[in-house]
C-alpha cells in the first residue's frame, strides 16, 4: 500500500492560508496599508474600484525594497520582523507573520513596483495565483505601489460570497479609518471609482478625527489622559449629548494596533453610567501604550483580539481615564426633578420582560417560516356578529330598566344608568381611542384589540417601500425649500452606492460639492417630515442594520426608512388616522409583526376581562 500523506503544493497551501488572511477586499486593504506604515511612509494613497473587486491599489513613499526583498515578500512566512522567539514578545509593528503578500498573490493578480532611495532603478513583479509572471527593472518613484486586480478571480466560489458593493466598501472605509486614526502623522487619501472620498493631511489626532468624521466633532470631544507604571491611556471621548444610536465610531488601539475588546468597552460604558439614554453609544478613540511583554497579539488571525496579562488593572485605568475626562469637562449626571418617586411605575410580576433585539429577530425568523397571508377581508371578520351582540346588550339593559322586578340584583336609579326611549341603539361602527399615545384600542367580536402604533406603522411603511424599490415606482414630494446636508466621506460614498434604490422610493437629491447633497424631495408616503433629519436618521439606521443583520440592501433601505419615519410613541392621532393605520395594517402581507419582529396587535379576550371582575 502506497503512502497517502503528502506535502501540499505551494499554490494550494497559499490558497488555504488566504482563506484566513484574505476574507474580503477590506482584508487586502488592511494588510497593504499596514505594510506602508511599517515602511515608514509619510504619504499613503488608497485607490479602489468596484469596492475592491476590480482594483485595490496602495501607493506609499516609504523606504521601498531591493529586488531580492521584493521577490522574497511573496514567499510564505518571509518577514523582516522576526529573528528569534523573543521577538514574538516585543512586536510593535503591524505585519509580522509573513503570510499577507503570499496569501494575496494566491487569490489575485498582483503587480508590485518598488524602489529604494539608494537605487537608480526599481523592481517590477507581476504574479498571479502564486505564479511569477514577470520580474524586471523599472523606473518608479521611491516607495512602493502594490496593485491587486480581480480578487478571487481563481476562486469563483469565494467571489460569489462577497456582499454588495455598498457593504464591501463600508468594510474598506472602516479599515482605512482605523489605520488613519492610528497614524495621524501620516497623510492619507482614499479614492473610490476616481472620486475622492478622503484627503487627510498629516497633523494631530484631533484634526484627524475631524477630518474623518466631520467638523461637528470639534465641539463634542473631551481629551482623555491617564498614565500609570503599567500603561498610558490617551485620546478623546465624545460628550454624552452627542451620543448616537450606532456604536460604529468607537476605537481602541493598543500600541497603535486597532483591537476589539468587549471588556474594555464595558469599562468605558461604566464610566458613562447615568450620562447616556438607553440605546445610545458615545464616540471614543482611545490609545493604550503598554510594554509588549504584557500582551499577546498573536491570538487571532486578523490580529484584532489581544490578551493582557493583567486585565483588571487595564480595565480600572481605562475606566478612571474616561471618568476623569468627563469630570474635567464638567459633565456629570443630572438630577431628574420631574420624576416623582411616590408614583413609580411598576410591572406585574408575571409580565415577561421585553425581548432583546436578537430574540426579536429570532422570533421574526420563525414567524417568517410559518407566515400567514392576511388581508383586509380578515380584518372585517373580527367585527362579524358585533352588531347583534351590541343590539342584544342594549335591549337587555332596556328591559332591566322597564321590568326591574325580574332582576335578582338591585339597580339604583341614576341618569347614568337610564336609557331614553328616544336614544337610538348603538351602531357597530369601528371606534378607536389611544392609550397613553402608544396604543390604539378598538372593540372586536372576541374582546378588545390593542394595536402598537409605532410597530404597526413600521410594518405598513416597510411593505410600501419594499414594493416601490422592486417596482421602481415611488412618488416624490418636492421640498418647498430644499435642504443641504453635509456628510462625512464614508456616508457620502454609501449614499451614492444606494442612490438608485433611494430614487426608486421617492428621494430626490443631488451633489452639492464637498461631500454635501441637496435634498429636493422625499417619498410622498411621508407627511410633514424634516427632510434633513429624516435623511440623517436613515443613514444611521441603515449602518446599524448593516452591522447587526444579514439582509439585502433593498430590505435594509425599506427597514431603515420605515423605522425612522414611522409614527412615534407620544404622537397624538385623530380618529381618521387611527382608522387608516388599522385598515392599512390588515392589508399588509404580514400584519402581525413589525419588520424587526415585534408584535403589532394583541387581543384581550372578553372572558379574560370578565375574570378581572369575578
Amino acid at each position: 500500500m502506497s503512502d497517502i500523506i503528502k506535502l501540499l503544493p505551494d499554490n494550494i497551501a497559499n490558497q488555504i492560508a488566504a482563506g484566513e488572511v484574505v476574507q474580503r477586499p477590506a482584508s487586502v486593504v488592511k494588510e497593504l496599508l499596514e505594510n506602508a506604515i511599517d515602511a515608514k511612509a509619510t504619504d499613503i494613497k488608497l485607490i479602489i474600484k468596484e469596492s475592491g473587486k476590480a482594483l485595490i491599489q496602495v501607493v506609499d513613499n516609504g523606504v521601498g525594497m531591493s529586488h531580492i526583498d521584493a521577490r522574497m515578500c511573496f514567499e510564505r512566512h518571509a518577514t523582516s520582523k522576526i529573528r528569534s522567539t523573543e521577538d514574538l514578545f516585543a512586536i510593535k509593528t503591524m505585519g509580522f507573520r509573513g503570510e499577507a503578500m503570499a496569501s494575496i498573490a494566491a487569490v489575485g493578480q498582483v503587480e508590485l513596483k518598488t524602489r529604494r532611495q539608494e537605487d537608480e532603478l526599481g523592481t517590477l513583479i507581476q504574479i498571479e495565483a502564486s505564479e511569477i509572471k514577470k520580474q524586471e527593472p523599472v523606473s518608479t518613484p521611491v516607495g512602493t505601489s502594490t496593485c491587486v486586480k480581480n480578487l478571487f478571480f481563481n476562486v469563483p466560489a469565494r467571489r460569489n460570497f462577497l456582499k454588495s458593493n455598498a457593504v464591501e466598501m463600508r468594510h474598506i472605509v472602516d479599515e482605512f479609518q482605523r489605520v488613519a486614526l492610528a497614524n495621524p502623522e501620516v497623510a492619507m487619501s482614499l479614492y473610490q471609482n476616481d472620486m475622492e472620498v478622503y484627503k487627510l493631511p498629516a497633523g494631530k489626532l484631533s484634526k484627524r478625527v475631524v477630518g474623518i468624521f466631520g467638523k461637528k466633532y470639534q465641539d463634542q470631544m473631551a481629551a482623555c489622559e491617564e498614565t500609570t507604571d503599567l500603561l498610558r491611556v490617551h485620546g478623546y471621548v465624545g460628550k454624552p449629548e452627542f451620543a448616537r444610536k450606532t456604536r460604529g465610531e468607537q476605537f481602541f488601539f493598543v500600541n497603535n494596533r486597532f483591537i476589539k475588546s468587549n471588556y474594555l468597552n464595558h469599562a468605558v460604558m461604566t464610566a458613562f453610567e447615568q450620562l447616556l439614554s438607553e440605546g445610545s453609544f458615545p464616540f471614543y478613540t482611545l490609545f493604550i501604550e503598554i510594554d509588549p511583554r504584557h500582551i499577546d497579539i498573536n491570538v487571532h488571525p486578523t490580529k484584532t483580539e489581544i490578551k493582557f496579562d493583567d486585565e483588571r488593572t487595564v480595565y480600572a485605568v481605562v475606566r478612571a481615564a474616561v471618568k476623569q475626562a468627563l469630570g474635567t469637562h464638567n459633565i456629570a449626571p443630572a438630577i431628574d426633578f420631574s420624576h416623582d418617586v411616590n408614583f413609580a411605575s411598576f410591572r406585574p410580576q408575571n409580565s415577561p420582560p421585553e425581548q432583546s433585539g436578537k430574540a426579536a429577530e429570532r422570533d421574526y425568523a420563525q414567524f417568517k417560516t410559518f407566515e400567514r397571508k392576511t388581508n383586509a377581508s380578515h380584518w372585517e371578520k373580527l367585527y362579524e356578529g358585533l352588531k347583534t351582540e351590541i343590539s342584544q346588550q342594549e335591549e337587555s339593559n332596556r328591559q332591566m330598566e322597564i321590568h326591574p322586578e325580574t332582576q335578582s340584583t338591585i339597580t339604583l336609579g341614576s341618569a347614568a344608568n337610564s336609557i331614553s326611549e328616544r336614544t337610538p341603539v348603538a351602531k357597530p361602527e369601528k371606534s378607536y381611542f389611544q392609550i397613553h399615545k402608544k396604543y390604539i384600542a378598538t372593540q372586536v367580536k372576541s374582546g378588545l384589540m390593542l394595536i402598537a402604533q409605532q410597530p404597526a406603522h413600521e410594518r405598513i411603511l416597510y411593505e410600501k417601500f419594499l414594493d416601490h424599490i422592486s417596482r421602481r415606482n415611488g412618488a416624490s414630494q418636492q421640498a418647498l425649500f430644499p435642504q443641504t446636508l453635509k456628510l462625512n466621506a464614508a456616508d457620502f460614498a454609501l449614499v451614492h452606492d444606494i442612490q438608485a434604490e433611494l430614487n426608486a422610493i421617492g428621494f430626490e437629491f443631488a451633489d452639492f460639492g464637498d461631500h454635501s447633497i441637496v435634498i429636493n424631495g422625499v417619498p410622498a408616503d411621508l407627511k410633514s417630515v424634516n427632510e434633513k433629519a429624516l435623511f440623517e436618521g436613515f443613514i444611521e439606521q441603515f449602518k446599524l442594520n448593516q452591522s447587526e443583520l444579514s439582509i439585502s440592501n433593498d430590505e435594509n433601505i425599506a427597514r431603515a426608512i420605515a423605522k425612522r419615519s414611522s409614527i412615534k410613541v407620544g404622537s397624538t392621532l385623530s380618529a381618521e388616522e387611527m382608522s387608516s393605520i388599522i385598515d392599512q395594517l390588515f392589508a399588509c402581507k404580514s400584519p402581525n409583526y413589525s419588520p424587526d419582529g415585534r408584535k403589532t396587535t394583541f387581543i384581550l379576550e372578553l372572558d379574560k376581562i370578565d375574570q378581572f371582575f369575578n
